[in-house]
């Protein structure tokens, strides 16, 4: 079988996939650790036999609709190649809005970040890639999303530092910035039932009270950590850029407003903490 008859064979197989033809070709060029030029180039190519086993089980993982992602055990985000895993959410384009308004709004060389939630660590190490100065921590509830974090900051040699913490309630200190993308869904979504996030974990996903649960959990704490003037910039629904601007005025936030991914869509909301406060260490949610 060479690269040509093997792209067709797949092309048939997941045909009835949204994308059958770059899914095809990403996944023989993870098996061959060539680009896509290379399949071009050398299409009449012979796979050994150990390769060609290796990819008719990669095609067949996703006929059966697992994430790319998955398979491949990677994901580029912020052209950081990331390990991703089953245990953590899949790093998705749209979530590089939110790191662009991040930059955007803090421009000082030095700052302390946090990023709550922070499954495979993309945020916190596009951050951390853009401004070797600033001091990013990253923390998520699950362990195993912890370690695989801590993973991807050690191979992609950045400073981040990663803790095991539910929202703030192992976090200490005040930060110039607090940046999430929490579970924002509604339990009842029909799209939880379709493509990729069939297979990803819905406790990063779901959210209750029409997805604002953990939302509202990360407003209400946030004056507690953050400096004076420090901002805190949220992920969201596409149609809930509204709540979450109310959330954040209703706390006391100023200069709240939202922006656009590259598809149109409101996707990221956030306000400025101005006004004398006082950090609380451990008061968030356990």
């Amino acid at each position: 079988m060479n690269i040509a008859d093997a792209l067709r064979w797949a092309r048939v197989a997941l045909s009835a996939g949204e994308s059958p033809q770059a899914d095809a070709e990403v996944l023989l060029t993870w098996v061959l650790g060539r680009n896509r030029a290379y399949l071009r180039a050398f299409d009449d190519l012979q796979l050994s036999d150990t390769q060609w086993l290796q990819y008719q089980t990669a095609v067949e993982r996703r006929q059966c609709g697992e994430p790319v992602a998955y398979i491949m055990g990677v994901r580029e985000f912020w052209s950081l190649p990331l390990r991703v895993e089953p245990s953590t959410l899949i790093p998705r384009p749209d979530t590089e809005t939110l790191v662009e308004v991040a930059l955007l709004q803090l421009s000082a060389t030095q700052a302390r970040v946090l990023d709550l939630g922070t499954g495979t660590g993309a945020i916190a190490l596009a951050l951390a890639s853009e401004r070797p100065g600033w001091q990013v921590t990253g923390v998520d509830r699950l362990p195993e999303a912890v370690a695989l974090a801590r993973k991807n900051a050690m191979s992609l040699q950045l400073n981040v530092a990663f803790l095991l913490s539910h929202w703030y309630a192992q976090v200490t200190g005040a930060f110039d910035l607090i940046v999430s993308n929490p579970p924002y869904i509604d339990s009842n979504d029909p799209h939880l039932l379709q493509g990729d996030v069939r297979f990803e974990p819905h406790s990063a996903l779901v959210a209750a009270d029409q997805g604002l649960a953990d939302i509202t959990c990360i407003v209400d704490h946030a004056p507690g950590y953050l400096t004076d003037g420090g901002w805190i910039l949220l992920e969201h629904g596409w149609q809930q850029a509204e709540s979450v601007q109310l959330l954040l005025r209703q706390k006391g936030f100023s200069s709240v407003q939202s922006w656009q991914d590259l598809g149109g869509n409101d996707r990221v909301t956030g306000g400025r903490w101005c006004g004398e406060q006082s950090v609380v260490a451990g008061a968030g949610s356990s």
